[in-house]
C-alpha cells in the first residue's frame, strides 16, 4: 500500500485488488463500461482515491465496493482483500445469484468420443429403458 500517493489509476487498482488477472483486462472492462466510479463511467486512466465507490460487473456477478487503500503492486489475495470493502447488499445479491445458479440443472455435454466406460453406461441405460440398442 502506498501511503505517499493518494491517487492511483483505476486499471492498476483493479489489477492489484485481484478483480482482473491482467491490467489489459482491467482496462478493457473499464473502457467498455463494466466498471463505474461513483456511478459514473470512466476511462482506464481515471484516478481512484480512498473512499471512492466502485461498481464492478464480472460476467453475471456484480460487486459494489468501497476503496479502503491504494496499491500499485499485486500481492497475495489476503493483502488484496484489505484494499476494499464490499457492501452488504452486494454480497447478499451475489450469494443469492450463486445459489440460483447452483439450483439450475447443468446441461449434459459430451466431450468427444465416449470411453469404454461411457459406452457400457450407455448400453446399460438402453437395456434398462427397453430401447434395445437401436
Amino acid at each position: 500500500m502506498t501511503p505517499a500517493s493518494n491517487k492511483l489509476r483505476i486499471d492498476k487498482w483493479l489489477w492489484a485488488s485481484r478483480f482482473f488477472k491482467t491490467r489489459a483486462l482491467a482496462a478493457a472492462a473499464v473502457e467498455s463500461g463494466k466498471v463505474l466510479v461513483n456511478q459514473v463511467r470512466v476511462k482506464p486512466a481515471k484516478t481512484v482515491a480512498v473512499r471512492d465507490v466502485l461498481d464492478i460487473r464480472l460476467g453475471q456477478y456484480r460487486f459494489e465496493v468501497e476503496v479502503l487503500a491504494l496499491s500499485a503492486k499485486r500481492g497475495p489475495a489476503s493483502e488484496a482483500q484489505k484494499l476494499y470493502r464490499e457492501s452488504e447488499t452486494s454480497r447478499m445479491q451475489r450469494e443469492a445469484l450463486v445459489a440460483q445458479l447452483k439450483a439450475q440443472p447443468q446441461p449434459f455435454t459430451f466431450k468427444g468420443r465416449p470411453t469404454k466406460r461411457d459406452r457400457r453406461v450407455i448400453e446399460r441405460f438402453k437395456t434398462e429403458t427397453g430401447d434395445g440398442g437401436v
